[in-house]
Formats: C-alpha cells, structure tokens, sequence
C-alpha cells in the first residue's frame, strides 16, 4: 500500500531498488526511505508502547514520589529516577526485537529489491544453496547472541543495584 500511495499515486520516492551512497547520496536516501520507515514503524509502536506502559508503572513507585517530595525538579524525576528505572524491560524487549528486524529485513528487501541480508537468504533458499543458508543462520544467531550480551551489559549501566553485586 506504501509503494501504491507513496511511489505510484504521489510520485514523491522511488518505487523499488537501491543506489549505493558513493554514487548518489540523495538518491541513496530517498531509496531507503520507504523500506526503513516499514522496518521502523512496527517496532516503534511496540517499544513504544511498552515504554509507556513500564514508565506509568514506575511513575506510581514510592521512590518517584519520594523524589518529587524532595523538591526535584519535575524533569530531574523523569529522568533520573523513573525513565533510568522503566528501561530496563525496554531493553530486554530491544533484544528480542532484533530477531523481529532480521525476519523483517527479509520480506521487505524481497519487496523493494534491495540487495541486502534478507534477499541473499530467499535467493540461497530458492537456488537450494545449503552452505549459505547455513552461513546466514550462523551469523544471524551469531547477531541474535551478541545482542543478548550487550542487553545484559545495559543492565550493569541502567540499574546501579546490579554493579553493587
């Protein structure tokens, strides 16, 4: 539906296709344009949905309230206090969003054409090229791993409790 309104109706982006940076940057961009709000859009409303929700938790906790009866300012609470708290599941949920993002690179690289990650496993799918597949599923576990890894190394710089163990 973006391609039909955006490309075909409007006439604003490119329909499909990839021009590399080093040949025309604003080219590059506007081709980009479509594919990354599509990856975007779904992840953001679900983190930021979950932001909301964590963050209205934790602005009802006694030590956000302790805070403000301090004489903090408004601000200071938000975001040392309680945004510094509610992170924590958003950064769980970051991680396991990843997983969400490389199988969504997939179809919407399939769509747009574009020469990336996604497309190079429906081509070695399609061509029965096991040893890529293989490949692909290594690296992207690999990706998947190293992203749990920096989630728990978020933990130790969001929460000071955890550095304390």
């Amino acid at each position: 539906m973006l391609i039909l309104l955006v490309a075909v109706n409007w006439q604003v982006l490119p329909a499909s296709g990839y021009v590399p940076p080093s040949e025309d940057l604003w080219l590059s961009l506007k081709t980009m344009l479509m594919p990354a709000f599509v990856l975007g859009t779904a992840l953001a409303a679900t983190l930021m949905r979950h932001t909301r929700s964590a963050m209205l938790g934790v602005l009802k906790s006694d030590y956000v309230r302790t805070a403000r009866a301090k004489g903090l300012a408004e601000r200071r609470v938000i975001l040392k206090h309680a945004f510094r708290n509610a992170l924590t599941p958003i950064v769980t949920l970051t991680a396991l969003l990843f997983g969400e993002l490389i199988a969504g690179a997939v179809l919407t690289e399939q769509i747009f054409t574009i020469p990336g990650f996604g497309k190079l496993v429906v081509d070695a799918v399609f061509n029965r090229d096991y040893a890529v597949v293989q490949g692909i599923v290594l690296v992207t576990a690999m990706g998947f791993i190293v992203m749990n890894i920096l989630a728990d190394a978020a933990y130790f710089v969001l929460n000071p409790r955890l550095r304390k163990q």
